[in-house]
């Protein structure tokens, strides 16, 4: 998966900044176990997140409290491994969205696996990235903000090895943004992608090619920014379905081809096409496959984040490996553990997990699994359904023939990874038998 980055760099200083980055995930071991961080054993406070992980304590006996997220090891594993093979095989950079975890742990797996880098939908992501050593970062949005625009001029202006690129989408939009960066006396240009949006009724982006052409056209009346490729966010195309997001996709694709033979990119080195989301990567990669050949190299970078952690919901659906079945298949790598505090009548239970700790924007958690208070025992949800969050209980409908008592663990998957880890700032990883190696750090 990894492409070579044509922008010539400092070596020494790249190989310092890998040093730096290694240095401050390590710190993350350092940080202090105490009542900031939810479910964790009230007996570990104190020690440091590597010591309670070296003592690979049972999520289940190990003295962690309920409700507690559990990310399985084994599942966000394979999804790495999955996601790393897929873009090699379709020749595809990749920058996964970070905004799904927040993780720098996560994006140093990543990148580990051959990621290009971490994309970013607003200007405080990109300071934790730059905070955990991330040298391309990939902002899909247009940043108009001064202040943001101003830190980004100076990360430019002191490590040469950083790539930042973001979005334009109008000629106002650059305006604000070349005003900000002269007032900044940014000595690097900003690189930027024109956002071709995904058509009406859609979200951002220039609505049409002439309008790209405009926003192109005030980039390159700058001295501050620098027109590198063209963007889009498929994910949003009205009525979504495959041969829909191909016909955008091909949008996108002979946008750039226009811009290249209008010479529009001939202060680059290679010209970005980027689109990707979780749920049509698939037609995205059968389109980038026909980019004909234009005047530059061509980093044809996929931005597909949820993969990380899936989901037992909105992505189980959506996933590009259930309509191309031989590339493999996604785990979801998320549950969550509730306990059952009351059983007021036959047909009806409450959990102590709710919207605190739940994502329920998409889709209500997913009863999948009980352990039994007594035994110990795990054992399939089966007639149990979860009908509602309140703020910290799920409403839970049981079947007569339903096994769930008080003091039961039940154990729910969740759908849309983006609002699952932003409810959690430590989050154990775990084997398939309990044993947590290690506490996945967010920062939202």
């Amino acid at each position: 998966m990894a492409v070579d980055n044509p922008v010539g760099r400092d070596t020494d200083h790249e190989v310092r900044a890998g040093r730096a980055a290694q240095v401050a995930l390590a710190t993350l071991a350092d940080e202090r176990v105490d009542h900031r961080f939810k479910a964790l054993p009230p007996d570990a406070e104190g020690l440091t997140v590597g010591e309670l992980a070296a003592e690979r304590r049972n999520l289940f006996t190990g003295g962690f409290t309920t409700p507690v997220l559990a990310l399985s090891a084994e599942s966000v594993e394979h999804n790495l491994a999955l996601l790393e093979t897929y873009a090699e095989r379709h020749g595809l950079a990749f920058a996964p969205h970070g905004k799904t975890s927040m993780s720098p742990q996560l994006f140093a797996r990543q990148l580990e696996r051959g990621a290009w880098g971490i994309t970013a939908a607003v200007p405080h992501q990109a300071r934790v990235y730059r905070a955990y050593g991330i040298q391309n970062v990939f902002l899909a949005n247009e940043v108009v903000d001064a202040v943001a625009l101003r830190w980004v001029a100076s990360e430019l202006d002191a490590d040469p090895g950083f790539r930042f690129i973001c979005y334009v989408d109008s000629v106002r939009g650059v305006r604000l943004m070349d005003e900000a960066l002269r007032a900044a006396a940014a000595s690097r240009p900003v690189d930027v992608v024109v956002e071709l949006g995904a058509g009406e009724g859609a979200r951002t982006g220039a609505r049409s090619a002439a309008d790209c052409a405009a926003v192109a056209d005030a980039v390159a009346a700058t001295s501050t920014l620098r027109l590198v490729g063209v963007a889009g966010y498929e994910g949003e195309v009205p009525r979504a379905d495959g041969e829909r997001v191909r016909a955008w996709v091909g949008e996108l694709v002979a946008l750039a081809v226009d811009f290249d033979k209008a010479g529009r990119f001939a202060d680059c080195a290679e010209i970005v096409v980027s689109a990707g989301g979780s749920a049509w990567f698939d037609a995205v990669a059968d389109v980038f496959a026909r980019i004909p050949e234009l005047s530059l190299p061509v980093l044809k970078l996929l931005r597909s984040g949820a993969y990380v952690s899936h989901d037992d919901g909105h992505y189980r659906r959506l996933t590009p490996f259930n309509r191309v079945a031989q590339e493999g298949a996604l785990q979801p790598a998320f549950r969550l553990w509730a306990q059952v505090v009351s059983r007021p009548t036959p047909e009806q239970a409450f959990v102590n997990a709710g919207k605190r700790d739940a994502a329920y924007d998409l889709d209500l958690p997913e009863a999948q699994a009980v352990r039994d208070a007594g035994t110990g025992e795990v054992r399939a949800a089966s007639g149990i359904t979860v009908t509602g969050l309140s703020d910290q209980h799920g409403w839970v409908r049981t079947e007569p023939d339903a096994e769930l008592e008080v003091g039961d663990w039940l154990g729910l998957g969740l759908s849309h990874p983006c609002t699952s880890f932003d409810k959690w700032q430590l989050i154990p990883l775990v084997e398939a038998d309990g044993t947590v190696t290690d506490y996945i750090r967010t920062f939202f």
